[in-house]
């Protein structure tokens, strides 16, 4: 499944976008789920322009050049509201690098397992206080109707997730 070409439809269903806007999109707002570069998203474009799913416009910019604006179709619509609506298995567990070295970190010396704990701890912090630096653009829970609502909950749930880690690595060094 080309999961990238509903992540783009999703956004152009939202609204019309270029393809830095789309960039963007995954830099900022999807980062904390799914993630595209640039050499991903504009093959996609193409694909999902031949397949008839999206089309564009050409628009001069500001710097004199043209830029393509792009938008779902009815058809590009139809097939994402379906695949929305689809069954989504439960995912695998992601691979997480740090989890597998706490796991081993028998073999490391009391001091070492608490600075890797420590050090855990100061990332997934500093990660926290991004995400909730995020979430001052929202001024209050958005209309479930809006756009803006399932941003509200990814967030919602990366800043729970931040502050599980950091519950249960703190609880892990206590046990030291």
């Amino acid at each position: 499944m080309r999961t990238l070409k509903y992540a783009i439809l999703g956004l152009l269903n939202q609204k019309e976008m270029t393809g830095y806007d789309l960039m963007k999109q995954f830099e900022s707002t999807l980062c904390e789920f799914w993630s595209a570069k640039h050499s991903q998203i504009y093959p996609e474009l193409k694909k999902l322009t031949e397949e008839g799913s999206i089309t564009y416009r050409q628009e001069s910019s500001d710097n004199g050049l043209e830029k393509k604006l792009y938008h779902i179709t009815p058809e590009g619509q139809k097939d994402f509201m379906a695949w929305l609506s689809s069954e989504t298995p439960a995912q695998p567990t992601p691979k997480d690098i740090s989890r597998l070295k706490i796991f081993f970190c028998s073999c490391l010396s009391p001091e070492e397992r608490k600075f890797m704990l420590e050090e855990q701890v100061h990332r997934h912090t500093a990660r926290l206080n991004h995400l909730q630096n995020n979430q001052k653009k929202f001024s209050q829970v958005p209309d479930s109707a809006s756009d803006e609502f399932g941003d509200y909950l990814v967030l919602m749930g990366a800043i729970m997730r931040e502050e599980m880690m950091i519950e249960w690595l703190k609880k892990s060094i206590s046990l030291l």
